[in-house]
């Protein structure tokens, strides 16, 4: 068995064009396109490469990107200000910082601080519990984006064993909850876990958000499970690879995504869905 591809840089394409296209629409009603407020705070090449595709692909969706490049030195009362700033701004409906933030920053405060209906992150407390109470407003882009990407498989996920390996509140958590309400039997995985590989191995579901290169073997994926690889990383020789071992897993899954291609662009087309329904309801 050879696994099929679930393409993530395709199905964004198609995401964004369609985001576009509802853009166009606002804007031949006489109603403004959705704005995103992008926060950088320091020059962290990774977080630098991450803003300016994100950056792309709002100019690609038709979505206004507002850029606000912070030096390292600025301060937590300086970023919230800005943030209150932009929370009562109408003109804005969306507004993203950057994460990992200096470390004179505490991200919980700041993610706290930014309105709930503004959070197109979908980190906030609010939205993370209304997603638990399955009224999902603004759901976490990588885990709703997730979600997308498996629909495409065509098959369904009602009664199936989810494994996420990984307990971060940006992913793992929320990707919990929303495999939750899609009807699939979930165990979250974390660092404390004992025996990985029997866990592993069940999955029917597997999704990987470690941030460790190859850290999951492909002999041990049970045999046509779906393997969802969040992780990217940079090896020392520059090339990129993932959490799990693609060449190996493909061999025993049904479906997988790659690294780079699968989960990353999905994480960045589904920001701006994000942006454009909370521009929907702050000027429907």
């Amino acid at each position: 068995m050879t696994a099929n591809i679930l393409d993530g840089k395709a199905l964004s394409a198609k995401i964004l064009h369609q985001v576009r296209q509802n853009v166009e629409e606002r804007l031949s009603a006489g109603k403004r396109a959705p704005a995103l407020a992008v926060i950088l705070v320091g020059g962290e090449p990774a977080s630098a490469i991450y803003v300016r595709n994100k950056r792309r692909s709002c100019e690609i969706a038709g979505v206004r990107s507002i850029s606000h490049d912070l030096p390292a030195t600025t301060t937590q009362e300086a970023l919230l200000a800005l943030i209150d700033r932009l929370n009562e701004d109408p003109e804005i409906d969306g507004i993203l910082v950057q994460l990992p933030l200096p470390k004179h920053i505490e991200s919980e405060t700041v993610i706290e601080r930014i309105h709930p209906d503004k959070d197109v992150d979908g980190f906030h407390p609010y939205n993370i519990g209304r997603l638990a109470l399955r009224l999902p407003t603004l759901r976490p882009c990588t885990p709703r984006g997730v979600m997308t990407l498996l629909k495409t498989s065509g098959e369904s996920l009602k009664g199936k064993h989810a494994v996420i390996v990984g307990a971060s509140n940006i992913v793992g958590r929320p990707m919990g909850l929303e495999l939750l309400l899609a009807g699939c039997t979930v165990t979250t995985t974390h660092r404390f876990t004992r025996d990985l590989k029997s866990f592993v191995s069940q999955a029917e579901i597997l999704v990987v958000a470690v941030g460790k290169p190859k850290f999951i073997p492909g002999e041990w994926i049970r045999e046509s499970a779906t393997v969802i690889d969040v992780g990217i990383n940079r090896l020392p020789d520059g090339s990129i690879c993932g959490d799990v071992e693609f060449e190996a897993a493909r061999q025993r899954a049904a479906w997988i995504t790659p690294v780079p291609g699968g989960v990353g662009p999905m994480t960045v087309a589904t920001l701006l869905e994000n942006t454009l329904e909370a521009a929907q309801r702050h000027a429907p």
